[in-house]
């Protein structure tokens, strides 16, 4: 249970060395440091399973996972964690106080005017936590809206949105899916709502008997599915590195390997995707 809830999403800092950009134009000279330098240090958000400080006190999740291969292939072979909370994860970074962002994060046209994102790793639906049984008959944003039941989702979440295009007005924000369990069983909310990976991880591994995760749900924006894909973010000079980190991405991706890698976070051959970061980052 503990490293459901480790490293929140704003505000923890660490030791680890930052490493400028000096060159704003021509693609940027942080790989060069980098590979000099031996290390990069990632922005984490503690969300589960994206990437997290377990129990253990050590770093994990499918975003550091992918890092530390992805970076030693680029000749940096070690990775340095920074955990942060995730609204703090652009500004972050573009005060350089960590190099790459590798939380999973949503790919959305307005941070795209803030970084650079690679292509993305994984696409993801929604789901929700609710009471055993699901008394309210959850399934849908609109059944939420309709039962005015009292949902909860974490700060920032792109869940918000969905909802309020729903309808969904009595919204709360909590710090994390374990925030959200407890809430839900407590039944000081009806209903969490967050990844589908995430929410089922945070049933299964806190083995709770009084809440349950429901089907995956597809969430709408004016009227159309939504399909969120989660990628590394860099900072925007940067662009000699993120091609080169898109490079063995694709490699990965055609190989297998990339899912073979994810798959002990609760990851699955549905959440493989060939989207583009240039596709997500159109208004």
């Amino acid at each position: 249970m503990a490293a459901l809830g480790a490293a929140g999403s704003i505000g923890a800092a660490s030791g680890c060395s930052r490493v400028p950009t000096a060159k704003t134009t021509g693609g940027g000279q942080l790989l060069e440091r980098l590979r000099k330098k031996g290390s990069v240090t990632i922005g984490l958000a503690g969300e589960q399973p994206y990437g997290y400080i377990g129990t253990d006190g050590k770093m994990t999740g499918s975003a550091p996972t992918i890092a530390r291969v992805i970076f030693k292939r680029l000749g940096v072979p070690r990775v340095e964690p920074f955990p942060t909370d995730f609204g703090s994860l652009i500004v972050g970074l573009n005060s350089r106080q960590f190099d790459v962002v590798a939380a999973g994060m949503y790919i959305t046209p307005q941070r795209c005017a803030q970084v650079i994102f690679a292509d993305p790793e994984y696409q993801m639906l929604d789901a929700f936590l609710v009471r055993k049984g699901n008394p309210l008959k959850l399934r849908t944003y609109e059944d939420i809206a309709r039962t005015r039941a009292r949902m909860a989702t974490g700060v920032g979440y792109a869940e918000i949105d969905y909802a309020k295009a729903a309808g969904i007005t009595n919204i709360t924000t909590l710090p994390d899916q374990l925030a959200g369990l407890l809430a839900v069983e407590q039944g000081r909310v009806d209903v969490f709502v967050g990844t589908a990976v995430t929410v089922r991880n945070v049933v299964r591994q806190s083995r709770t008997t009084r809440a349950e995760a429901t089907p995956e749900v597809t969430p709408h924006l004016d009227g159309k599915p939504a399909i969120d894909v989660g990628a590394f973010a860099f900072r925007t000079p940067e662009t000699l590195l993120r091609d080169a980190f898109n490079r063995e991405l694709h490699r990965m991706k055609r190989s297998g390997e990339l899912l073979d890698l994810m798959r002990p976070f609760g990851f699955t051959a549905r959440q493989m995707t060939k989207i583009t970061a240039k596709e997500k980052c159109r208004p």
